[in-house]
C-alpha cells in the first residue's frame, strides 16, 4: 500500500486536508487520536503511566488528566523519557495495526503532527507539508480557538520551522488561502499523483516521462536527490556502501530531463539482487530488462566486449511526479566509478559542460516528436557513442 505522511505547523489546517483526502478515499491514520487512544480509561497504557507518576494524574471520572501529566512528566528529562517509553511502543503498535487492517491497494494517510521533529519522513512514500506562515497560523489559532497569541508563539516555536518542513516536502500544499481554497489541489493531487502512484507501487511499475525533452537546471533537483537518497538509506541499508546523486541533474546549472539519477553503491550483484523486493516495496520497483551499462573500450578491454564488468540493476521511481532512475552497481565497477568521475568532470570543467550540453541538444533533436522505445533508441544513439569516446578523458 502506499503510505502517504501528512504533516504540517499548528493551524494550518492539516486535518482540513485529511478530511478532503478522507474524501477522496485515503485511509486516515491519525497519531493524535492514536495517543489518545492508548490511554483511554481502562487501558494498560493509563495504568502504566499511573504506576510511574503516580494517581495525581487522573481527573476525578478516572480519565487522564493531561495538564496534572505534564506536569510531572516534562519536569525532566528522566521523566520525559519514561513517559516516552510508556506511550511510544503503544502509539506504534496500534498505528501498526491500523495500517495492517487497511487494503492491500490503500492510499494510507498517516496524519503526524511531529513527522519532521522525530524523523519519520524517510519512512514514507511521500511527504505532503501543508504550508501556511507562522503570522497566519497565529491569528487563526487565536481566531478559531482561542488560543492566546503568547501560547500560540510559544507552541509553534517549539515546533519545527517552516523551512524544515519544507526540506522533507514531497508536496508542499499553500493553505494560506480562504476557507475551501485549498480543496481543488488536493483533489488534483488525489487524482493525477497518489492514484497513479499506488497503482505503479502495488503493479511494480516505474513512472516515465512520455518524451526526452531537456529543461532548464532546477536548484531543487539537489534537494529532490536527497529526500529519495534519504527512502533508500532506509530501503537499503547496511547493504548499501554510498548513495549518491548522479547524472546531469547533478550538475549546478546544466539543462537536463527532468529526471533524478541516483547511484547505490553494493558490494557485489548478489548484494543487488537481495534488494530487489525492500526497494520496490519502498516505491522504486526493478526495471528487470536492465542488467549492464553499455560496455567502454578500456585498457583491459579495448574492444568494450566484457560485458560482465559492466553489470548493474536498475530500479525506478513508481511516484509519476518525481521521475527518477536507481542504479545499483558494484563498488570499484567501471560503472561505478564512471558515473561519480564524470558527473565531477562536469561540476568541476565549464568547457566539459558546453560539450555535453551540445550532444544532448542533438540527440533531443533526433528524438523529437517519438514517444517510448524509440525515442529512448534515437537519443541514446547520440549519446552512447560520445560517452565511449570520453571515457578515458574522465576516468585517466
Amino acid at each position: 500500500m502506499l503510505r502517504i505522511g501528512l504533516t504540517g505547523g499548528m493551524g494550518a489546517g492539516k486535518s482540513t486536508v485529511a478530511r478532503i483526502l478522507a474524501e477522496c478515499g485515503g485511509v486516515i491514520v491519525d497519531s493524535d487520536l492514536i495517543a489518545r487512544e492508548v490511554v483511554a480509561p481502562g487501558t494498560e497504557g493509563l495504568a502504566a503511566l499511573v504506576e510511574a507518576f503516580g494517581p495525581g494524574i487522573l481527573a476525578a471520572d478516572g480519565s487522564l488528566d493531561r495538564p496534572a501529566l505534564a506536569a510531572v512528566a516534562f519536569a525532566d528529562d528522566a521523566a520525559r523519557a519514561t513517559l516516552n517509553s510508556i506511550t511510544h511502543p503503544l502509539v506504534g503498535k496500534r498505528t501498526a495495526e491500523l495500517i495492517s487492517a487497511a487494503p492491500a491497494d490503500a492510499i494510507v494517510v498517516q496524519d503526524i503532527p511531529l513527522l519532521v521533529e522525530n524523523g519519520l519522513a524517510p519512512l514514507m512514500n511521500l511527504v505532503l507539508i501543508v504550508d501556511v506562515d507562522a503570522e497566519t497560523r497565529i491569528r487563526r489559532l487565536a481566531e478559531f480557538r482561542g488560543v492566546t497569541e503568547a501560547d500560540a508563539r510559544a507552541r509553534i516555536s517549539a515546533q519545527a520551522t517552516d523551512e524544515q518542513r519544507r526540506a522533507v516536502a514531497d508536496v508542499l500544499l499553500d493553505n494560506s488561502g480562504p476557507a475551501g481554497a485549498v480543496d481543488a489541489a488536493v483533489h488534483q493531487l488525489w487524482e493525477e499523483r497518489l492514484v497513479p502512484f499506488e497503482r505503479n507501487l502495488r503493479t511494480g511499475t516505474p513512472a516515465a516521462r512520455r518524451e526526452l525533452r531537456l529543461v532548464p537546471h532546477d536548484p531543487e533537483w539537489a534537494a529532490q536527490a536527497q529526500r529519495l537518497i534519504a527512502r533508500l538509506w532506509v530501503a537499503c541499508g547496511a547493504a548499501a556502501s554510498r548513495i549518491d546523486h548522479i547524472g546531469s541533474t547533478a550538475v549546478p546549472g546544466l539543462p537536463a530531463k527532468d529526471v533524478l539519477d541516483l547511484q547505490v553503491t553494493v558490494a557485489d550483484l548478489a548484494a543487488a539482487d537481495g534488494l530487489r523486493d525492500a526497494l520496490g516495496a519502498a516505491g522504486f520497483p526493478v526495471k528487470a530488462h536492465v542488467t549492464q551499462d553499455n560496455p567502454k573500450p578500456t585498457e583491459g578491454d579495448p574492444d568494450g566486449t566484457d560485458t560482465a564488468r559492466w553489470a548493474k540493476r536498475l530500479h525506478g521511481n513508481a511516484d509519476p511526479g518525481r521521475i527518477a532512475n536507481v542504479h545499483i552497481r558494484v563498488d570499484g565497477s567501471p560503472g561505478q566509478r564512471f558515473a561519480l568521475a564524470f558527473r565531477d568532470w562536469l561540476r568541476a570543467d565549464a568547457a566539459a559542460r558546453e560539450e555535453y550540453l551540445a550532444v544532448k541538444c542533438e540527440a533531443e533533436a533526433k528524438a523529437a516528436g517519438l514517444t517510448g522505445e524509440a525515442a529512448s533508441e534515437a537519443y541514446y544513439a547520440v549519446k552512447e557513442p560520445w560517452f565511449d569516446a570520453v571515457y578515458r578523458r574522465v576516468v585517466g
